[in-house]
């Protein structure tokens, strides 16, 4: 049977095509969810970083707080709702600071959630062409990543606000520092916002591919 990291290199190339074409047609969301197809999402998530349970705590955490913030806030504000490995990233604008915190306190309420990480701005709703951007610019940024073969492309999760790039995922601080780098580069982007949770280059090698037996 295949290693994982087998399959990702294959799949690599392709990947990076699929998510130049999903930027074109994704939601304009401004947190952009690409994927690329049944076999390639499989393939993912055999190469997260996370435990399929995390992955599967995670949609639903994103589901529950934007269906929750939705009931509660409304047209009070625009906010997305990141998750990784339990930990939430919220994005977006609203009216005022009762309203942040509000929505805060609501997503830290959502079973699972281990911490909030609140980048909401006090601001106006954003348009339709900075969301456009923004989607853009996320599909660049994880292009960009999957190109680079030092790192696992997989192993990060790209949100776009206003220019501003927020990075999450489980790596090393070096695995941070690139790719924090490789988004600095990339055309349009205001701000890299880093929002990991680091590892330590030992656990880094538990997640590497073993060498083939060949005996």
């Amino acid at each position: 049977m295949s290693k994982p990291s087998a399959i990702w290199q294959t799949v690599r190339r392709p990947l990076a095509m699929s998510l130049l074409c999903a930027g074109l047609v994704s939601s304009l969301s401004g947190c952009v969810a690409l994927v690329a197809g049944g076999a390639i999402s499989g393939t993912l998530a055999a190469t997260d970083r996370r435990t399929f349970g995390a992955q599967t705590e995670d949609r639903a955490i994103e589901v529950k707080g934007e269906i929750k913030l939705n009931n509660v806030i409304g047209s009070a504000g625009h906010i997305n709702v990141n998750a990784f490995n339990r930990r939430a990233l919220l994005t977006g604008e609203v009216r005022d600071e009762a309203t942040r915190a509000q929505a805060e306190r609501e997503i830290a309420g959502i079973e699972g959630v281990l911490s909030v990480v609140n980048e909401l701005e006090i601001a106006g709703n954003s348009s339709f062409s900075s969301r456009s951007n923004d989607t853009m610019i996320t599909t660049k940024v994880k292009a960009s990543l999957i190109d680079r073969k030092d790192i696992s492309a997989n192993s990060f999760q790209v949100v776009t606000e206003r220019g501003n790039v927020y990075l999450q995922g489980r790596v090393t601080q070096r695995e941070g520092q690139i790719a924090a780098d490789i988004a600095r580069g990339v055309s349009g982007v205001a701000k890299v916002v880093k929002v990991f949770e680091y590892i330590t280059e030992e656990e880094w090698k538990s997640f590497q591919p073993r060498p083939a037996n060949n005996s």
